[in-house]
């Protein structure tokens, strides 16, 4: 696949290179097809066919996880003496503050983010600055492993969304999908059964020389009596297929991926955007948009990896919501990286790990066109270690987006995020 978004001078931290590693806590189960997962989670030997929603007709919020650290000082850029001192430390790569978008009096849009700007304009993209872990970390494996498990302290393997999703014990696996990859995120981990795929396509049964009818009702009557886990995941796959089958069969139409931009980013959402017109209950889907390690080669505002980065994101989220038709009016988004980026640039014309960061909310519910949430500022003695201070935990924000786009949920946050008390940034209408 082309890409315009591509890796300048390649990441050389070899923390980065584990991060792999959080996303191989899965299940393969005997129904996944060629390339795909159908997730049956077992955690400790036991089995929880769960999900939470179903309802056609209703919410969908998108986690796009940012991994590699996005640099939000250089997403939300800020106005003003911030500037002056961000342009001081970053004299190669601070954005221009005549050229930033939208009207906060704060902060500006990196001007890639241009294709956006109506939603920004009309409120439908919003976001926060100074983002992060209660206890910050700079490493990529320990901080994404936080970020997506978000109980901290916890010796369970079980992430937020698995968490929430399994809030409905009655539900279906259809309800929780991770699409461009079978291999789960963290969040995604635990005893509630999910959904894991390179593209729609794959959510079926393998193909053995026979009818996809008969392929399922086969193995659902080899495994209709099995009282072992594996035998109880047959069965909760099968039935997640046979809900599935008339959007997997109808792929090749549905999945619009000419309405894209080419690069990474076109099959996954082309393909999230078929499955929630689909309307068959999904209600979270998470996807990757990752390669944002820039420790050299970072790039100036007019050219170069980071420019390209984020205008690759801004034209695909834009073609993503058009592609999504009516079903834009019950879908949200929302950007989660596991730190952001050090205040002053290095030698090699990139940014380290840091602290704080932005998160981006676009879509159904939001209330945008500002940036919330309180703001540090960039004076020395205000920076933590030399980097941007966190000032809000990120579940707030989560929270926030899940309670609102799924009301059902909220008086039970501390089965969510056990032990956390948000805060109220007023990130939705």
């Amino acid at each position: 696949m082309s890409t315009t978004a591509t890796t300048e001078g390649g990441c050389g931290c070899p923390d980065y290179n584990r991060g792999g590693l959080t996303r191989r806590r899965l299940l393969k189960t005997t129904a996944a097809g060629t390339g795909a997962l159908v997730g049956a989670q077992m955690i400790g030997g036991a089995f929880m066919e769960a999900a939470y929603g179903g309802t056609p007709g209703g919410n969908v919020v998108v986690v796009v996880s940012l991994r590699g650290g996005a640099d939000g000082l250089s997403m939300l850029v800020p106005r003003g003496v911030d500037h002056d001192r961000l342009a001081g430390l970053r004299p190669n790569l601070v954005v221009p503050e005549s050229t930033l978008l939208g009207a906060d009096p704060r902060f500006g849009l990196h001007p890639a983010f241009s294709p956006l700007l109506p939603m920004w304009n009309a409120g439908t993209f919003g976001a926060v600055q100074s983002v992060g872990l209660p206890a910050p970390n700079r490493s990529h494996f320990d901080a994404m492993e936080e970020v997506e498990d978000a109980d901290p302290g916890s010796k369970a393997r079980v992430g937020w969304i698995n968490r929430m999703i399994g809030l409905d014990p009655s539900a279906a696996p259809q309800d929780c999908v991770s699409l461009g990859s079978t291999l789960l995120p963290t969040s995604m981990v635990g005893p509630a059964s999910v959904l894991g795929a390179y593209e729609i396509e794959d959510l079926a049964v393998a193909d053995v020389g026979t009818t996809a009818a008969l392929r399922r009702s086969s193995l659902r009557t080899m495994w209709a009596t099995d009282k072992s886990v594996i035998g109880a995941g047959v069965r909760v796959a099968m039935d997640a297929t046979a809900r599935l089958a008339p959007l997997v069969e109808s792929a090749d139409t549905a999945v619009r991926t000419s309405a894209y931009p080419a690069g990474p980013l076109a099959e996954v959402l082309a393909n999230t955007a078929a499955l929630i017109r689909a309307d068959v209950g999904t209600r979270i889907v998470a996807v990757d948009y990752g390669d944002w390690d820039m420790h050299e080669g970072q790039g100036r505002v007019d050219d170069g990896w980071f420019t390209n980065h984020v205008s690759h994101f801004a034209r695909s989220l834009k073609a993503f919501f058009a592609d999504l038709g009516t079903a834009a009016a019950r879908t949200t988004v929302v950007t989660i990286s596991e730190f952001g980026r050090r205040v002053e640039e290095n030698g090699d014309g990139g940014t380290d790990h840091g602290y704080g960061n932005a998160m981006l909310l676009f879509g159904a519910g939001v209330a945008g066109g500002t940036v919330r949430g309180q703001w540090p500022g960039l004076a020395p003695a205000a920076l933590e270690d030399g980097d941007l201070a966190v000032r809000h935990d990120f579940r707030s924000i989560l929270w926030e987006v899940m309670a609102d786009r799924f009301p059902g949920i909220s008086s039970r946050r501390a089965e969510v995020f056990p032990g956390f008390v948000p805060e109220t940034l007023g990130v939705m209408s």
